[in-house]
């Protein structure tokens, strides 16, 4: 046993080495600081005395090499044209992100200056991503969902050279604004053919042909004057308070938590067996660049592009197809598929319901306990659900980015599908800490990937604190924000993450709200709003989305929205019931299938059944302070669309208590009625 533990070490460390080697000496680190705020700023790297945290720095080119010598006839990146599936090999891959390099630069991108991308996930995302990086520019991914005027913030404020657009309506955004953006010299659109003639636009083919026949000279110069400690990417935080922050992160912060990560999720190298990951969650968004695009890199795994439509119901086809080894969801996935399955449950026939049912509790429980009498269950139904989902091959799903329900976790457990929860920020280079399958426990973001440390600043006594991070993947600094970069971190270094959390005996970390959304009650009452928000909705299968209100408020309030069917061309919640939710309207005698029938009060019986559910939850409130004392039902459920979601999913509370000022002012017009299951509250 010793000798293969042994052998595994020996592989890993020849593996790293393979890595890390080639590597740039780092400029003498005695003057540098921790932390910079300017674009040609170099920080002083957070090196360890030994393992991960000691690994010698590189730059995102050093890292490509490696990856290229190692796996260069490997499928790096595969996708659909029509029917047709392409695909590149990694040695093709690096060759075109060096072909992109040598355009941006005779478009005459400026060192330390941003190439904006601005689209869905596709191979040219990710050419121009590192593309632009080796022309010694930052990648700025803008979210697709911006409009023209946050465009405008990110490309101002990175000092974009050059904007890359998906297509005809995103080129529109930057037209509006053209005028407003003086240091933008190119614009390049790298899906369907252009509708207009303009100076200084170019489709993706007219882009490439511009530094197909450049000298590599020029290129390399830059290339070799790059180092690890310098930014070569900028992240743009969601702003759902105040302006975005562009959250600067160095070529080390990416190579190096690449490497970490991957030795956390224990991934395949590419000479052993292929990882294949599939590519759809917003790339701007730093958890789809670390997986999609640095981590799968390191092991020369291949990435696969979903359709544009992924989030609105093509997802699911695409992993039937290309059958992912590895699948990072965010909650709101792993839900929508929930909804999904329940409501094919629902229509499914009554013995084919009871062998599911028993299968579920059988691997719940099983998986619960760890014991291992089930493959009956197994045979009968896990395997189908996996195929039907098109996971049947993949051995690592995960979750992350926004906090998700105990319910959904325990609802894919029950499936024998573990979701491996990983947490961390834009700050930290996406993953603090993961799950994984030897250290795993239900609503754990697991322990800390190799070479971090996690500590809890002013913990109370039942051991809550702020959760501070320290490692190499700490970022460099907020772009000229000086001020919200020594509030994000202290005087040592440490990243503080606004988030609270506790450790258990065995160092497994929980998260247990965020200092911002902690509702302070006019009473002086601290109430996390996640924990009571998620019992609501598990008490209510019915509830879509629920907000809890009453920071400097008299007493506890909440919004809520119901399951919907969403729109599949614009992803915006309609009126239409999901077939789950008018199944629980039937059951309680019901004849709702529309949420204008439910909103306001407006259905007797179903109002009655949420305030059943709500009262469930206050029974187990620990002070009468953290009890709901009155609720609404809105008219349409929260979306991306609508402004109150972000574009990972995560609720915008200062959007929603803005959109519905005038609802919450009405709780709190007249003193809360005393409720009841016999007493409900009356329809607002």
């Amino acid at each position: 046993m010793n000798k293969n533990n042994n052998r595994i070490k020996a592989k890993k460390n020849k593996q790293n080495h393979q890595f890390w080697e080639h590597s740039l000496p780092v400029a003498s680190a005695a003057e540098l600081r921790l932390w910079t705020t300017q674009r040609d700023g170099e920080v002083k790297l957070r090196m360890g005395d030994s393992g991960m945290a000691a690994e010698t720095p590189l730059t995102v080119h050093q890292a490509f090499s490696t990856a290229v010598r190692r796996f260069g006839d490997f499928t790096a990146l595969g996708w659909k044209e029509g029917e047709q599936l392409k695909a590149l090999s990694y040695k093709e891959y690096y060759q075109a992100c060096r072909t992109a390099a040598k355009s941006f630069l005779k478009l005459g991108l400026q060192r330390y200056h941003g190439v904006g991308i601005l689209g869905f996930n596709s191979p040219e995302w990710f050419m121009s991503d590192i593309g632009a990086i080796l022309a010694g520019g930052f990648a700025v991914g803008i979210y697709a969902t911006n409009s023209p005027e946050a465009c405008q913030y990110v490309a101002e404020n990175s000092k974009a050279n050059i904007i890359v657009v998906e297509n005809h309506k995103q080129l529109q955004k930057i037209l509006q604004i053209e005028d407003k953006l003086p240091h933008l010299k190119a614009i390049v659109q790298y899906k369907d053919t252009l509708k207009e003639k303009r100076p200084n636009l170019y489709s993706w083919e007219e882009f490439m042909a511009l530094g197909r026949d450049e000298p590599d000279a020029p290129l390399d110069a830059i290339i070799s004057s790059q180092k690890p400690n310098q930014c070569c990417t900028l992240i743009y935080t969601s702003g759902t308070t105040g302006q975005p922050k562009g959250v600067m992160l160095s070529h080390d912060n990416i190579t190096w938590t690449a490497v970490s990560t991957r030795e956390q999720v224990q991934l395949h190298d590419a000479t052993q067996a292929q990882e294949v990951v599939v590519s759809y969650l917003p790339l701007s968004h730093i958890a789809a660049q670390m997986v999609d695009i640095w981590l799968i890199m390191t092991v020369g795994g291949a990435t696969y592009f979903a359709q544009p439509d992924a989030l609105k119901g093509s997802l699911v086809n695409t992993l039937k197809e290309v059958q992912p080894t590895a699948f990072m969801g965010v909650p709101r996935v792993w839900e929508k598929m929930q909804e999904k399955m329940k409501s094919v449950g629902a229509k499914s026939s009554a013995v084919r319901r009871k062998v599911a049912a028993w299968a579920k509790d059988v691997g719940l429980q099983t998986n619960l306990t760890r014991m291992n009498h089930y493959q009956i269950a197994k045979k009968l139904v896990f395997k189908k659900v996996r195929k039907a989902l098109g996971l049947d091959r993949c051995r690592k799903c995960y979750t992350g980015a926004a906090p998700i329900t105990k319910d959904t976790l325990e609802f894919f457990l029950s499936l024998d599908i573990l979701l491996y929860e990983l947490y961390g920020m834009s700050e930290s280079t996406g993953p603090h800490t993961i799950s994984q399958p030897e250290a795993f426990k239900l609503t754990s973001c697991g322990r800390e990937i190799p070479g971090c440390k996690t500590k809890l600043h002013n913990p109370d006594e039942e051991g809550n604190g702020e959760i501070c991070f320290w490692g190499r993947h700490i970022f460099m600094g907020y772009l000229n924000m000086p001020d919200k970069t020594e509030e994000s971190l202290d005087e040592e270094g440490w990243l503080h993450s606004g988030d609270l959390g506790k450790h258990d005996e065995k160092g497994f970390l929980f998260i247990t709200g965020r200092i911002k959304e902690l509702i302070i009650t006019a009473g002086g009452e601290n109430v996390p709003p996640v924990p009571t928000e998620d019992a609501v909705k598990e008490a209510v299968p019915l509830i879509s989305n629920a907000m809890l209100i009453g920071d400097k408020r008299k007493f506890l309030s909440m919004l809520l929205t119901i399951k919907c069917q969403v729109n599949a061309e614009t992803g915006n919640p309609e009126d239409e019931l999901t077939p789950e939710a008018v199944e629980f309207c039937r059951r309680l005698g019901s004849n709702a299938t529309h949420v204008s029938e439910i909103a306001g009060g407006k259905d007797r019986l179903v109002h009655a059944a949420i305030q059943e559910g709500i009262n469930r939850v206050n029974e187990k409130a620990t002070s009468n302070a953290q009890r709901i004392q009155k609720w609404l039902v809105l008219d349409r459920d929260f979306s991306v669309g609508g402004g109150e979601l972000g574009p990972t999913m995560k609720l915008k509370r200062p959007v929603v208590l803005k959109m519905y000022k005038e609802q919450i002012d009405n709780f709190y017009k007249e003193l809360p009625t005393p409720t009841s299951p016999e007493n409900p509250l009356p329809p607002k």
